[in-house]
Formats: structure tokens, sequence, C-alpha cells
């Protein structure tokens, strides 16, 4: 594409040669005469000065030192997401069910999907136009995938998983899986039927073997935008607000309530029947314990720190509870003291 058809897309302003043409993107380290780059991160800025790129997406104050082109926007990262769309090599699934796909006879596929190779879509199952359903992918009975969807290779979806319109899974995701649910008796563990489904919002993405289980009475809940990066495990029951995204690794115990836009770094951990409301962030390998009811950051544990300290630190730790009881002796001992046995002692 020219420059100046970028510039158009974008609404951004043009500095430079509009029929300047672009090849691709990379980054400003790397790129070269024919890409497009972006400058985010002001800790980048030591780069502008020995960079080869066609043009650059930057705000106004790095635009006006800058002497090649430049589109000029708010927010060149945003800007660079918009754009990155336009580059993408992602090959396009052709329309209609490939030959060897195995569809039931009263499942409802659109004929604007694209079913891949050897997909199984099983009874009642509802496929709507423009989805994408990759290679190898179950769709369990009674399934729903809203229009627009895109479901990489091996996605799994059992039985009564509803997915809203332009949702992305990618490979080795599974989908309403059986809830971790069991009853003990005398030492014995009973399993409990997992009757719930999974309902899944507009615009969602779910990352690689992430696993989201199916509610044991009622629905697990992932709102509207939610982001989830890879092997997360989504417990039954846990309900996820709208625009909410979390990072890899992360583990949500069952029956949780996560609020509206919320983050939650990789590696974070939140026990059951818990509550965080709206506009709250949760630092990476957090052990969140209990409800958050006030928006603002979070964290736990220790940071990183030398082997040798980390051990002092450890040893003082474990020295907490004695002290805080030789602490408390100490307190009463001197509230025991009073005026008249000050005074005696002066005399």
């Amino acid at each position: 594409m020219k420059l100046g058809q970028l510039a158009e897309f974008l609404g951004a302003t043009l500095r430079g040669d509009p029929e300047k043409e672009i090849t691709g993107l990379a980054t400003l380290q790397e790129a070269g005469p024919a890409q497009l780059s972006f400058l985010a991160n002001p800790q980048y800025r030591k780069y502008l000065g020995d960079c080869q790129a066609a043009a650059l997406l930057l705000k106004a104050a790095d635009a006006e030192s800058f002497a090649g082109n430049a589109l000029v926007v708010p927010d060149p990262y945003l800007a660079y997401a918009r754009i990155s769309h336009l580059f993408d090599p992602k090959p396009k699934a052709p329309v209609g069910i490939h030959p060897t796909a195995v569809v039931a006879d009263d499942a409802v596929v659109d004929p604007a999907a694209s079913i891949g190779a050897f997909a199984v879509i099983e009874s009642a199952a509802r496929i709507a136009a423009g989805v994408t359903v990759g290679a190898h992918c179950f769709i369990g009975a009674r399934c729903e995938i809203g229009e627009g969807g895109w479901l990489a290779p091996r996605v799994t979806l059992y039985h009564d998983v509803r997915i809203g319109k332009r949702v992305v899974i990618q490979s080795g995701a599974v989908l309403g899986g059986e809830g971790f649910g069991f009853a003990n008796e005398k030492g014995v563990w009973q399993k409990i039927a997992q009757i719930g489904g999974v309902l899944v919002g507009d615009d969602v993405e779910i990352g690689v073997n992430t696993a989201i289980d199916r509610g044991a009475l009622a629905d697990t809940v992932l709102g509207n935008g939610v982001k989830l990066d890879n092997q997360i495990q989504i417990a039954h029951n846990v309900q996820i607000g709208d625009h909410t995204a979390m990072a890899a690794c992360v583990g949500i115990s069952g029956s949780t309530k996560i609020g509206k836009h919320c983050m939650l770094a990789g590696g974070v951990g939140l026990v059951g029947h818990i509550e965080i409301c709206d506009k709250v962030f949760i630092t990476g390998m957090t052990m969140v314990t209990h409800s958050i009811t006030e928006p603002g950051s979070y964290s736990s544990g220790t940071a990183m720190q030398p082997a040798a300290e980390w051990r002092k630190s450890a040893a003082r730790i474990r020295q907490l509870d004695d002290i805080a009881r030789r602490l408390r002796q100490l307190e009463k001992r001197v509230g025991e003291v009073t005026p008249d046995d000050n005074a005696s002692s002066d005399g």
C-alpha cells in the first residue's frame, strides 16, 4: 500500500511522500526502506536516528524531530494494531465444508462458513456466516458459534457451548470440559455431574491450550471483549466481566466472579467463591485469597533478589511470629509501668 492510503485509512496526518510504497511492518531496529514501523515506548526513542524504515507512526512531539516520512497519530501503538491486519499473511480459509469433515444431519452450517478437514460437528450445532472452523476441530452437540468466529485447528467445544460474534479461539483450547466437582463420602470421592454450559460474549479471544470448564448448574460466563492468553484455567461457574484481559498461566477457581476492565498478569491465582470488582489490576504471580472491593493495583509475594538476600529474608519471615509475640509481651510490660512507679524509681 502507499503511504497516502495508510494515512487515509488511519485518519493520520501525513508528513512526507504519499506515493511511498509500504510492503510490510517491522521494528525500529529492523525496518527496511519499504517497511513501516512505530514508536510507542519512549525507551526506544534512541533508535530513531539510525532507523531505516520507509515511514514511522509517531506522536506529534516525536515527529517534530524526525526527518523521514511519518504518519502522525495520537496513539502509535493503536495505529499499528489497526494497520497490522492489512499486512497479516494468515491464509483465508475457503468457504464450504471440506469433504473429510463429519457434519450431523441436523446441524445447521451457514453456506458462508468454512469447515476444515476432519472437523466434526455434532447434532443440533449451529454455525453462523463467516465462521471458520479449522482442521480437526470438534464442535459438540447443540453448540452455537456466532458470525465471523475463527477457530484454529484442534479446538474442542463440548456440548452446549454458546459463542458470540467474532470470537477467536486458538489451537488446543477446550471449552465446556467437566468442572472439578466431587462430593466426599467416607473418604471416597463421588463425581458431581456438570450440567451447566459455557457462554462466551462477542469479540472474545481465547489463547492456545486454555481450558474453560462448563458450569455445575449455571453457565460459566465470559463477557464481551474478554481477552485470554495461553494456558489459562477457568473453573466451573466463573464469571468474567466485559473487556477483562488475562496473561498466560492465570488460574481461577470455581464460582469466582471478576468484574469489567480488569487485568490479571501472568501466573495470577484466585481462590474460589470470591468477587473482584471492576478496574482491578493484579500483578504477576499474585495469589488472591479474598474478595477485592476497591479498584486499583494489587500484589502479593516477594520480588526477585539475590539468593543470599532472599534466604535471609525467608529466615526473618519464619521468625515473625516469635517477634510479634515478644513485641506484645514488651508492650504489655511497658503498659504496666505507672507514673507512681516512675516517681518511686526517681526517688
